[in-house]
């Protein structure tokens, strides 16, 4: 059974990307794409590239959250009553696993908890080997609109 509130598409994710001014997002300025809607889950990638990297020369963990915050925030959108309701991020933590320095970043939000004023999200980052890169956890607060 799906968690989702209204049905979700590919689609609908992309034009998300634009943001509700047209004029884009975080999410298209870093690559970011859902790319899985699953009826308990969202996945969604992002680029390992130069431009996200730290003096190091790895992906910086900012970006980690970023990619991370953003599916989680995806995800909790849709189970919800958009028509009343929107969620926004209120809490992340991330711990970093492992280095990442090119290929792609693959993120896979799923609830751990869906309440009335918050949902809680479990994050998984993992490389282009399939290796756990970052672990992550939002807390979204469920906000009336007005």
């Amino acid at each position: 059974m799906s968690i989702w509130h209204q049905p979700i598409t590919l689609e609908l994710c992309k034009q998300l990307e634009e943001g509700i001014d047209g004029q884009g997002t975080l999410m298209k300025t870093m690559g970011i794409e859902v790319t899985e809607i699953s009826d308990d889950y969202l996945v969604a990638t992002m680029p390992a590239i130069p431009e996200h990297h730290n003096p190091m020369g790895m992906v910086h963990g900012g970006a980690n959250v970023v990619l991370a915050e953003t599916v989680a925030s995806y995800a909790a959108n849709f189970v919800v009553d958009f028509t009343k309701f929107y969620c926004v991020g209120q809490e992340i933590s991330a711990s970093h696993l492992k280095a990442s320095r090119n290929g792609t970043l693959t993120a896979t939000a799923k609830a751990f908890h869906i309440g009335k004023r918050s949902s809680v999200w479990e994050i998984k980052i993992t490389n282009s080997r399939n290796e756990l890169c970052c672990v992550s956890k939002m807390t979204a607060a469920v906000v009336e609109r007005r």
